[in-house]
């Protein structure tokens, strides 16, 4: 349970602290560096031992740093004026909500190693719904490096600075209002394609009803129907979408380039499409993107059988 906190919730230099005992055993690391988009995320970045996360809350701007001081005990100080939304959230961030009952490794040897290997490894939740929609949109169709080269100048250009004694410069994402008025030539120059752009400021116009409806639904059904109401948000998206901000253990992105390829190397040593995919994942209904977080811990990976695809650049020279 959290200790009793100390400090002041305002962007002066005394942070809001407080520690974490999590009732199951955590891998911090790999838990909450799964929310990071790209090595040079403006938003979550670690620094030696501590882990830095900069985010827009509902209460403001909040940083958050976090360090493992012992085995099963997370030290965590947070700054700015939704320092104390963030230390709320933070067992969420860390895992505490995922809930693995009912998840049976045994189908398959490959997932009972990297079970038994893994212990720490939670789904980690940030409950930030316009956030993790607007990073799935950047991630639409383009290659890792410039969605996560977009998301990083979009967020920098037009992000608030993170309070706090950050390593180095750190910003929370826009706000819904200022996503809508980002200018169609920020989009271009940090190299968003217009689709994906076009995507974000239409899912903008509704972020506030959206997320508000998304948070309040009463089954996944319902969740995903309104996120789907959405121009140019597809199945894909809605599921990178609900895998960040709530940690749905049994999100699969259907029409990843490569999820699909993963799953059925790692369970059949062959390629599967996603129709292949979905069966093989089936004895695992209800944790199905758990299993899929297990294949990504557990070290097999499917070789590389082609050149890498170069993303065109459209901007200016």
């Amino acid at each position: 349970m959290p200790a009793e906190r100390v400090g002041q919730a305002t962007g002066q230099a005394r942070p809001l602290e407080t520690e974490y005992r999590p009732r199951l055993p955590l891998d911090l690391r790999r838990t909450v560096l799964f929310q990071r988009r790209g090595a040079g995320d403006p938003t979550l970045t670690v620094d030696g031992a501590v882990i830095w996360r900069a985010s827009r809350t509902p209460a403001g701007v909040a940083t958050l740093a976090l360090r493992e001081t012992a085995p099963g005990i997370v030290r965590a100080a947070a700054w700015g004026p939704g320092a104390e939304w963030a230390l709320d959230q933070l067992p969420a961030l860390c895992g505490a909500r995922d809930d693995p009952s009912g998840f049976d490794p045994s189908h398959h040897p490959l997932i009972a190693d990297a079970h038994h290997r893994n212990p720490g490894l939670r789904l980690s939740r940030t409950d930030l719904v316009f956030d993790a929609l607007a990073g799935a949109i950047f991630e639409q169709k383009v290659t890792g490096v410039q969605a996560f080269g977009a998301w990083r100048r979009i967020v920098t250009w037009h992000g608030e600075p993170a309070p706090g004694p950050t390593p180095r410069p750190m910003f929370a994402p826009p706000s819904v209002d200022e996503w809508r008025r980002v200018p169609s030539w920020a989009w271009h120059r940090a190299g968003l394609e217009p689709p994906q752009s076009r995507a974000v400021v239409e899912a903008a116009r509704r972020g506030d009803s959206v997320a508000r409806a998304v948070e309040t639904a009463t089954d996944a059904e319902q969740r995903d129907r309104v996120l789907l109401s959405m121009r140019g948000v597809g199945p894909w998206t809605v599921a990178e979408t609900v895998i960040k901000a709530l940690g749905d253990p049994d999100a699969v992105s259907v029409g990843d380039y490569h999820v699909a390829h993963e799953v059925g190397h790692a369970l059949t040593g062959h390629r599967a499409d996603d129709d292949g995919m979905l069966e093989l994942l089936a004895p695992w209904s209800g944790h199905r993107q758990r299993v899929i977080r297990l294949i990504g811990a557990s070290g097999v990976h499917e070789p590389r059988r082609g050149p890498r695809l170069h993303p065109e650049d459209h901007r200016a020279r």
